[in-house]
């Protein structure tokens, strides 16, 4: 078996993934198409970038990450359903976007969570060490957001589909319960958040481009991290947070389920009773570290 993962270079998760895949799988891997026996479109948008004559030859999976109201319009059915054509079968990350999927094509689908990376992301002990080298104050309640929540079309108007607006609401309700509360965000486009926090004289820190080394830090400097979301993949904070052992809350989206522990998931109506487990969540996690996290793969690409 020789597999080749479709190209993105947009500076996001999927880049790492593919990146990771190649170092670790070489042996059943190849950087060019045309050797290729099977081919997994990591970057559904971009499939049409694929040569048609390897796509026919090929065994072709597609992942596909979540799905927005947008995707249902008459024009994204009709694009999706081009692709479809030279698919095989479907890969997902989360359980909850199956039978989404289903509603669009009778081809197989796998959920497989995308595994985790330890050599990336780890428990470090000494957090107040942490704290005074990214200028954290030792004593101040500290909560996480490092994934972007502004669409990319104004740099003002929340994408809500993040629940950037719950974590709003979720952080002022903080704000009752510790006075030094400080909001540690990192990523691109976190304009609104950014501009809802200085409304509300909340307390923050933001590292737009920080490096995976400086985010492993920044998780293990949280008193908690937050998933406020309506719609996800993963998303991948969940089992970066497990696996750091990094207190975390999250609404029922993507694989919080498989991941979190019930007292750990919320909804706006009870997010105030949410409860980090850090033990649940870190042995969930560390089912997925490699190698042991390819196996699926590795089988859902023969």
């Amino acid at each position: 078996m020789k597999v080749y993962l479709s190209d993105i270079n947009e500076s996001w998760i999927v880049d790492r993934i593919r990146a990771e895949w190649y170092k670790h799988n070489s042996k059943l891997s190849t950087e060019k198409i045309k050797t290729a026996d099977t081919i997994w479109i990591i970057s559904p948008w971009l499939w049409n970038k694929l040569p048609k004559k390897y796509l026919k030859k090929c065994k072709v999976v597609c992942s596909i990450y979540h799905f927005e109201k947008k995707d249902y319009s008459s024009s994204n059915i009709k694009k999706f359903h081009k692709r479809d054509k030279y698919v095989d079968s479907y890969h997902v990350i989360s359980p909850k976007i199956v039978s989404e999927l289903k509603k669009f094509t009778s081809k197989p689908i796998t959920y497989i969570p995308f595994w985790v990376n330890q050599d990336i992301w780890y428990e470090i002990e000494n957090k107040e060490e942490l704290r005074l080298k990214h200028n954290v104050p030792i004593n101040s309640f500290v909560i996480g957001s490092f994934q972007r929540d502004t669409e990319g079309k104004d740099l003002k108007s929340p994408k809500l589909i993040k629940g950037p607006d719950r974590f709003i609401e979720i952080v002022k309700h903080y704000k009752k319960l510790h006075p030094n509360l400080l909001i540690l965000l990192s990523g691109k486009r976190r304009q609104y958040i950014i501009n809802e926090l200085k409304k509300e004289n909340i307390s923050f820190l933001y590292y737009e481009m920080a490096s995976f080394e400086e985010l492993n830090e920044f998780y293990n400097i949280l008193d908690l991290y937050i998933v406020s979301s309506r719609i996800e993949g993963g998303p991948q904070a969940i089992v970066e947070s497990g696996i750091t052992k990094t207190p975390i809350i999250s609404t029922d989206v993507g694989f919080a389920s498989d991941i979190l522990s019930n007292e750990s998931i919320f909804d706006m109506n009870n997010f105030e009773n949410a409860k980090p487990n850090i033990e649940y969540a870190y042995k969930k996690s560390k089912e997925l570290i490699m190698p042991d996290g390819f196996k699926k793969f590795i089988k859902m690409l023969s």
